[in-house]
């Protein structure tokens, strides 16, 4: 075995996000302002900082303007405050009913929020950052985490480089890095494969509901000037879902003519012969969506799950030498469809905990407890506590009953009902067999407003080294052409919104063929399929998506 070179930190961030970011940048702020110098390094998988970042997104600055005061003044990417917001129920693929601004939820209102993209806002972050002196490395995959004898967690290792489909050392071989610090921060994003082996590992969810998720499907379009309305945002719900099948989407006016249009869709749906992808393409056909997209053209596409289960879902984010924070840890408030604030709070915290016992001298590998506290005295825990009950009244009561339950929730008691309701039922558990459905007959995409997966997948300039081993591994090579085949229709081939996953015939039969080329790194397959036979980790440092500004 190759030995793989060490760097010592005081602080090793994984990831580049608005989590990992802004912990990065207030270690170094309190550095400055205390005297005491301490190293911070970030490392982030993608090619850029930015690169892997996917977000509708409206951009509550709570959190920035305590990071940073006068972000306006030094340049932070939020140009567009939010004019007006419409919600819309959707009846069927012609009709849709706009609800009157007495009728929306309060967490629904957007005053004195940004339409930004927030990939952007991470590259400004990142510049921040390293102004304060934290070393980003971006490129890197954080593919281990690494542990002391006493089990305590001492750093990650990057991936080597360079390894073939086979497992073996090519010319290009360069083995990865040990990243050794006091304190670990894992702020990979939804569903990061590290976050899920340490919330495994340490039982930091025993206490919690189970996890829930949406699908967030996302396409940037240029339109027409006569009909863009800076500032608009526009969200609904109803059509193309039907049955059991919930989530909601939105359409913002962003600047230089440009909208941004996606769909959530919640992962608890019990058809497995629902295709993700192709309820977006047709929802972009009704009048609502279809007035703002028609005759403009579409020039980027991305997909990302987003973890949804709110407060009740929180697991314990503190364990010895490191935190998981952000949307690793599930912080985003789903009821106002909103988690850069919240990710960007747990990471101030995260600093601010670590920073105080490295003052203190400790030498790392304890549990931060003071995290614990410093969470429940925050602005976060009262946001997040408030809206716990918003995705159980959905997942129990539907759309109607369940919006009305929330309408009252938080609008006449502000989230503080005497009672919190539950659903520990787990995604991935949800479908059914696919003799109860009827196959759904998707139009053929026109080219205009809907288009197929391969030139959408084109669109978001994804990239993998091809001869590499495969970041999708099956623990049972046989579930998905035996049980999931023969009881699901082998869902795998229509959750995945980048045609991942296939089902390709030949003369000697069914064979399933996974193209991670395509991988978005969106993580829908190791949260949806029915077995749990998925694990997505980290390929070579760099590949996956590169999206501009999503």
């Amino acid at each position: 075995m190759t030995k793989r070179e060490s760097m010592e930190f005081d602080v090793v961030i994984v990831g580049a996000g608005p989590s990992g970011l802004s912990a990065a940048c207030r270690l170094m702020q309190q550095s400055q302002q205390q005297g005491q110098e301490i190293t911070v390094c970030v490392v982030e998988k993608g090619s850029e900082v930015g690169a892997h970042i996917l977000s509708g997104a409206i951009v509550e600055p709570r959190a920035l303007d305590e990071l940073f005061p006068d972000w306006q003044a030094q340049g932070a990417p939020l140009n567009t405050p939010v004019t007006r917001d419409e919600i819309y129920l959707l009846k069927n693929e012609e009709k849709g009913l706009k609800l009157p601004n007495a009728l929306v939820p309060a967490t629904m209102h957007n005053d004195g929020n940004y339409i930004a993209s927030l990939g952007n806002l991470c590259r400004w972050l990142a510049e921040q950052a390293e102004n304060l002196g934290v070393e980003i490395f971006p490129g890197f995959a954080a593919s281990e985490v690494l542990y002391h004898e006493d089990g305590s967690i001492k750093g990650i290792a990057t991936g080597d480089m360079g390894v073939s489909l086979a497992g073996e050392q090519k010319d290009s071989y360069m083995p990865g890095m040990e990243l050794h610090a006091k304190y670990t921060i894992f702020s990979e994003g939804c569903r990061g494969h590290l976050g899920k082996s340490l919330i495994e590992r340490f039982e930091l969810d025993t206490q919690a509901d189970a996890q829930h998720y949406g699908l967030g499907i996302k396409e940037l379009w240029d339109i027409k000037p006569e009909l863009h309305q800076p500032g608009l945002a526009l969200h609904g719900s109803g059509w193309p879902m039907s049955g059991n099948t919930s989530g909601g989407f939105f359409l913002y006016h962003t600047e230089n003519n440009q909208v941004v249009v996606g769909l959530i869709i919640d992962l608890n749906y019990d058809n497995p012969l629902l295709s993700p992808f192709d309820e977006f393409q047709r929802l972009k056909h009704h009048p609502v969506l279809k007035q703002y997209l028609e005759g403009g053209s579409r020039i980027s596409y991305g997909a990302r799950a987003i973890a949804k289960g709110g407060y009740n879902a929180l697991p314990d984010m503190a364990m010895p030498g490191g935190l998981v924070i952000g949307c690793n840890a599930g912080t985003l408030n789903f009821a106002r469809i909103k988690g850069t604030h919240t990710a960007m709070k747990s990471g101030m915290i995260a600093a601010e905990a670590i920073f105080e016992a490295l003052a203190e001298g400790c030498e790392g590998g304890k549990k931060l407890d003071r995290f614990d506290q410093q969470f429940k005295d925050s602005w976060l825990h009262d946001e997040l506590y408030a809206s716990r009950n918003f995705g159980p009244a959905m997942h129990k009561f539907g759309p109607m009953l369940g919006g009305a339950f929330n309408f009252i929730d938080q609008n006449i008691f502000r989230g503080k009902l005497p009672f919190t309701l539950h659903d520990n039922h787990p995604d991935y558990r949800q479908l059914k067999p696919a003799s109860q459905f009827q196959p759904i007959d998707y139009p053929r995409p026109d080219g205009k407003l809907s288009f197929d997966k391969l030139s959408s997948v084109f669109l978001s300039n994804t990239n993998h080294e091809e001869d590499q081993p495969c970041h999708l591994q099956l623990a049972d090579s046989a579930i998905p052409l035996g049980s999931n085949l023969a009881t699901f229709a082998e869902p795998a081939q229509r959750f995945c919104p980048a045609g991942v996953y296939e089902i390709v015939e030949d003369n000697s039969g069914p064979h399933f063929q996974i193209n991670s080329q395509n991988c978005l790194h969106c993580k829908t397959c190791d949260i949806k399929d029915p077995a749990q036979n998925i694990s997505w980790v980290t390929p070579e440092g760099g590949g996956g998506p590169n999206y501009p500004n999503m």
